[in-house]
């Protein structure tokens, strides 16, 4: 697989929660979860269950920061 974006996140798919039409994916990537909101289609297509190994690849134009 070949892709732009560069970072690429290797880690273990904890938990997918399904809803109407999106799901969120949760994934471990080192004690870190990463949480990806993809269509259900595509949790079907990739075949996503929970254990299975997965990467996260963020690619993002933006990047907010908050602080209390």
């Amino acid at each position: 697989m070949k892709i732009s974006a560069r970072n690429v996140l290797a880690g273990t798919v904890k938990e997918v929660k399904k809803g109407a039409t999106t799901s969120h994916v949760l994934i471990d990537v080192n004690g870190t979860i990463i949480t990806a909101s993809i269509t259900n289609e595509s949790v079907d297509e990739l075949g996503l269950k929970a254990g299975m190994k997965a990467k996260a690849i963020i690619k993002s134009s933006e990047v907010m920061v908050g602080v209390d």
